[in-house]
């Protein structure tokens, strides 16, 4: 799966064992088990958004645009005197 043998696996998995002990180990499995299950649950449900644009919003973004650009344009209309 991972190139790792059967050594390796035993070693990982002893170590694991060593550092959390043989009752915190069905705790871990647990804990990960739902961590996984809530990762894809939500993998699917965000999925599943529409996520196309609507004619409304660009038409909003579009009259939105012009008229910014029309009062930076129009500026003060007064002359400098001496």
């Amino acid at each position: 799966m991972f190139g790792l043998g059967p050594f390796e696996t035993v070693a990982i998995a002893l170590v694991v064992v060593l550092l959390f002990g043989t009752r915190k180990l069905p705790e871990l499995g647990s804990g990960l088990g739902k961590a996984i299950s809530n990762f894809r649950k939500g993998y699917q449900d965000g999925m599943a958004i529409d996520v196309t644009p609507s004619d409304d919003r660009n038409a909003a973004s579009a009259s939105d645009a012009g008229s910014a650009s029309d009062a930076g344009s129009a500026g003060p209309s007064e002359t400098k005197k001496r």
